[in-house]
């Protein structure tokens, strides 16, 4: 089920409404069942896949927290082997197949494993995430095995992030299920403007910026120079206000439950480097891969030339996370090498200029457009079509540019290379969503917006309320069904 369709605006009350008329101990129940409903209205089948997580990491769970510290690992590795075995078959079997083919082929063999028509279930890189933190916060010892396994089920399959996040760890969620929440009118307010903002930003920003987006990277061969930096600039706001849309729509709906799930995106594109960038984008994925892939590995407790490598790979296992396609490997590869580039930067700037080799504090306009340049530049492999795509894209990134104050004048190339054949209104409209987005994000530099606002006369709060929905209503791109961008992954 998507946020942005009218069969949620059916689901959500419906079932909020429910949820506070139940007795607490029937509550859980209502939200699993809601849940299952959500997730099967996109393909039943594939619940079936979540239901085998849920077993074998309830089941571990237990295990490992009965079992005599030598047994313990074993369980953990069974909890990895199986959920990492079912995100590479769906995920990464015909990536992989397809490789190997290419390379019996460049070496003259036969290659018999045929391609399998898999469809990848919604979701399931989030959802297998999440359940592994489980799993393994409890071998840690930082988190009791949960005995229900109904609680355990709605943890990994809690409706407003189910799809795509934010990934939980149970500290943080699990044993919310167990406390009773009680109607908080004010606690509910902020909810439904967590929501309003995360379907402006999907409706109004991103959906009007994908049919820019869309058709220069689904036809690159036929442009360049101008065109290429317009429509990457709009797809970094595109996926930005894609994926913090719908977050804040899931923040805000298990809000009005009292619930308060992670918070997943911080301003990233007011990052001064792209170390910094990285603790505001994806928060909860980003902190995943430090907590139990990074450190792990050794993080920078080790020799340089293998903090480096730590670095590096894995950056280059998270773009593998995000798709089986070699543009996201190259784009997780990219941000992993932007790192290593800035520790050596800074180092020998410490060295050459005697300064600090931390990062200098305060406003620095240059750093922040340095680093935003540098990610639109990353995201050109992450929405490629393909690599020969990408590869065209980053050659031509530049062509023609000299020649435009030539062209201005030329109807034809502004509608053409410009405005990439939409409307001018639509321009406009994209051009004002972005700025929008900047301008609250300003104003959130200095002060929490959302306690300003509450504080406001009520007149000023419903004038923004009507002026957000008669732009998502009037404005907003419904012409078409437009899917998040990550529920791919």
């Amino acid at each position: 089920m998507l946020f942005n369709s009218a069969q949620f605006l059916i689901f959500f009350p419906i079932v909020t409404a429910l949820y506070f008329l139940l007795p607490h101990r029937l509550r859980w129940i209502l939200l699993l069942t809601a849940s299952c409903y959500f997730y099967m209205a996109f393909r039943p089948i594939y619940i079936l896949i979540l239901a085998f997580t849920i077993l074998v990491d309830y089941c571990a769970g237990i295990w490992i927290e009965d079992a005599p510290a030598g047994r313990r690992k074993l369980y953990l590795i069974a909890s990895i082997v199986a959920n990492v075995g079912v995100l590479a078959f769906f995920k990464y079997f015909n990536f992989l197949n397809g490789t190997g083919r290419s390379l019996a082929t460049a070496l003259g063999s036969s290659y018999p494993i045929p391609f399998l028509d898999i469809v990848l279930p919604i979701g399931l890189s989030f959802h297998t995430f999440q359940s592994l933190s489980y799993t393994i916060e409890v071998y840690r010892g930082n988190y009791r095995a949960e005995r229900n396994p109904g609680i355990f089920a709605l943890y990994v399959m809690f409706y407003p992030q189910l799809v795509a996040g934010p990934i939980e760890r149970p500290q943080n969620l699990l044993h919310e299920f167990h406390r009773e929440h009680f109607f908080d009118y004010t606690r509910v307010v902020a909810g439904l403007q967590l929501m309003l903002w995360g379907f402006f930003q999907k409706v109004f920003i991103a959906d009007r910026l994908a049919p820019f987006v869309n058709t220069v990277y689904n036809d690159a061969h036929h442009y360049q120079g101008i065109s290429f930096l317009i429509a990457t600039v709009f797809f970094a706001f595109q996926i930005y206000c894609d994926f913090s849309g719908y977050t804040d729509i899931a923040l805000g709906a298990a809000q009005v439950m009292g619930f308060y799930l992670m918070r997943n995106f911080n301003r990233p594109y007011f990052s001064q480097s792209i170390a910094e960038f990285w603790t505001r984008w994806h928060i909860s994925l980003s902190t995943w891969f430090r907590d139990y892939f990074y450190i792990p590995l050794g993080g920078n407790r080790v020799s340089r030339p293998r903090w480096y490598f730590n670095l590096f790979f894995t950056f280059l296992i998270s773009g593998l996370w995000h798709g089986a396609n070699w543009t996201y490997v190259i784009w997780g590869a990219v941000n992993g090498l932007y790192l290593i580039a800035e520790i050596v930067a800074r180092n020998w700037s410490a060295r050459l200029f005697h300064r600090p080799a931390t990062p200098p504090a305060g406003f620095l306009p240059g750093a922040m457009l340095r680093t935003f340049c540098l990610t639109c530049f990353a995201w050109i492999f992450f929405r490629a079509n393909s690599l020969r795509d990408a590869t065209y894209i980053v050659r031509n990134l530049f062509t023609g540019l000299t020649a435009l104050p030539r062209q201005l004048h030329q109807v034809a190339f502004v509608k053409g290379a410009i405005l990439l054949g939409q409307d001018k209104q639509d321009f406009a409209l994209a051009l004002l969503g972005i700025a929008i987005l900047l301008g609250v994000h300003i104003l959130q530099s200095n002060v929490h917006l959302g306690e300003v606002f509450a504080r406001q006369r009520i007149g000023l709060r419903w004038g923004v309320y009507y002026a957000a929905l008669i732009l998502i209503l009037f404005f907003g791109a419904f012409n078409q069904s437009q899917q998040f961008i990550y529920f791919q992954f």
